[in-house]
């Protein structure tokens, strides 16, 4: 086996100890990443002082079972908690408040009122609740529903490259249930017979989950997500497994790379490129999207859409490609700013699935009095949005300054997360060849920068992170959210912070690309932690008054 330039200096010193010094110093070695247990041993000639050394840095060769192999999902011991008290001092000030979180308060949807239109490109477009309406009044059924956007998504899918899995068959069998279910006289809720699309980082039993990758493109995993399971209970009919970014990274995969319906010169962004380009485009009438670092934020404005990254935990991950245990979270992406909120009280509580999830309040009002709300905004909030909200009568003032900083956890976590592909059996990969294409080195080199980082400055980021924490805990002080026109994607998936995407303005989005974008402009919400209701209550208000958000894509 080879060693690398800083292990064979390091060998031949520990060649010249005694017997008791080279066992210490060799375990020494491997507890620091100084050296693997894999040349070491490799590099012991003697057969005797070989086993003794493999008792000394191999747990495992040691009497009892091995360890148990670890894939991408097992969590680990140590759980990440957004609220800086930790989640006791939280459910405590909930009860001082007389706030039960457990208690789910339904968002009301209106009845429908006049004719169904006859085009189904117009019924394609409709939001959830309004199709909700006609669902319940029995005005359509989930099977015509189902099977117009099927045609959409069969139609424009070779253009997008929006779908992995198209689950035609899946998707017809579970709009007929719901269609006799509502015949029995059971209606489900607002999601009841609505078809909706899930991001492939997500398992769906019988169905392949291929995180973007050719690597994985024929994986099966036979586990239905926490999140496909809640909307499947709540009777929503999963009619694709959307497109991500090779490991959730980007809009690229083993397809090609997934397109903006407003202009297919340009990418989707990503990672949750599928979920946007889909429902920006109509062939779902909603989607579950995921983010470690912007991955919702990123396509949901790319696209135009409405979009709701939750507070850190809200949602179970259970089923979920990991790239971050303390980072990941699951949201809607939707075209309107009430579905958001209607597909995330469908989602959201905790499971015994995903150690980091919680259940808390979320008492989304359509009627809010969003005056009462005490809102600010940073150096980049669009003007035109902030004059539309002083308008509504909301009294705005500057945001304090938010921290920076970060933490090494989604380089390190991720490095844990694949290491059964990175270095399967345990075999420390290949250095990697020089001179490759900058995009083949960027793949071949990811998940290992974590493999660098010694446990200590792991650990050291990590109190670092939540003296984070607490800062923007004290910039918050006073404001249950803020207007942003970055989003602060960095910090805030840091520090776990809710933000919700909401359209304000049509027109040119960069006007300096090589490729410019006529759509709707959004901008970022950020909300207090677990005050993911009051900002879609404030996005909502918004689309009371305004029209950008019915503005379409001309995909013919």
């Amino acid at each position: 086996m080879e060693t690398s330039g800083n292990e064979a200096p390091l060998l031949r010193a520990l060649g010249r100890l005694e017997r008791r010094d080279f066992l210490r110093a060799a375990a020494a070695a491997v507890a620091s990443g100084a050296a693997s247990p894999a040349v070491l041993l490799a590099a012991e000639p003697d057969p005797v002082r070989r086993e003794e050394l493999a008792r000394t840095i191999l747990p495992q060769s040691q009497e009892g079972p091995p360890p148990v192999p670890l894939g991408n999902g097992e969590h680990p011991a140590l759980v990440y908690q957004a609220y800086p008290g930790g989640t006791g001092s939280l459910y405590r000030k909930w009860h001082d408040e007389g706030i039960d979180p457990f208690v789910r308060h339904p968002v009301p949807i209106a009845p429908w009122e006049g004719a169904v239109p006859g085009d189904p490109t117009e019924i394609a477009f409709l939001p959830v609740h309004r199709l909700a309406a006609l669902i319940r009044e029995r005005r359509i059924t989930s099977v015509e529903l189902t099977e117009i956007y099927l045609e959409r998504m069969k139609r424009y899918d070779p253009v997008l490259l929006c779908a992995v899995s198209i689950l035609e068959g899946r998707a017809m069998e579970e709009a007929q249930q719901a269609d006799a279910d509502l015949r029995a006289g059971t209606w489900r809720g607002p999601l009841h017979g609505i078809p909706y699309g899930v991001k492939d980082l997500f398992s769906v039993d019988g169905t392949r989950t291929t995180w973007g990758s050719a690597d994985f493109q024929d994986q099966i995993i036979n586990v239905d997500a926490d999140v496909v399971v809640r909307l499947r209970d709540a009777g929503a009919v999963l009619i694709a497994k959307l497109a991500t970014g090779e490991f959730a990274s980007g809009d690229g995969w083993f397809r090609g790379r997934t397109r903006n319906p407003w202009n297919t010169e340009e990418g989707s962004s990503g990672s949750s490129a599928g979920p946007g380009s889909a429902t920006a485009a109509a062939t779902v009438a909603f989607a579950i999207g995921t983010e470690t670092q912007g991955s919702i934020v990123s396509p949901a404005r790319r696209n135009g859409l409405s979009a709701l990254r939750p507070t850190f935990g809200r949602v179970s991950r259970h089923g979920g490609m990991v790239l971050s245990w303390s980072m990941d979270k699951t949201g809607p992406m939707c075209r309107n700013i009430l579905d958001c909120a209607l597909v995330f009280n469908e989602i959201h509580g905790a499971s015994d699935n995903d150690p980091a999830s919680l259940t808390a309040p979320f008492r989304f009002d359509p009627e809010a009095d969003i005056g009462a709300y005490r809102i600010g905004y940073d150096e980049d909030a669009p003007e035109e949005f902030l004059t539309q909200l002083a308008d509504m009568g909301v009294e705005l003032r500057e945001m304090n300054p938010v921290p920076q900083g970060g933490s090494n956890s989604l380089g390190v976590e991720s490095s844990a997360a694949f290491d059964f592909h990175v270095a399967p059996d345990g075999v420390e990969p290949e250095p990697v060849q020089e001179g490759l294409d900058p995009a083949e080195e960027r793949r071949r080199t990811r998940f290992r920068r974590g493999r660098d980082t010694r446990a200590l400055e792991y650990v050291q980021s990590q109190r670092r992170r939540l003296l984070v924490m607490k800062e923007m805990q004290e910039a918050m002080e006073g404001f249950d959210m803020f207007v942003s026109g970055s989003g602060h994607v960095g910090l805030t998936n840091q520090t776990g912070h809710p933000a919700a995407v909401v359209q304000y303005g049509f027109g040119v989005r960069d006007p300096e690309a090589d490729a410019p974008t006529t759509m709707p402009l959004t901008t970022t919400l950020l909300g207090a932690l677990f005050a993911d209701d009051r900002i879609l209550e404030v996005a909502h208000a918004f689309q009371k008054r305004t029209d950008w958000h019915l503005r379409r894509p001309s995909l013919d």
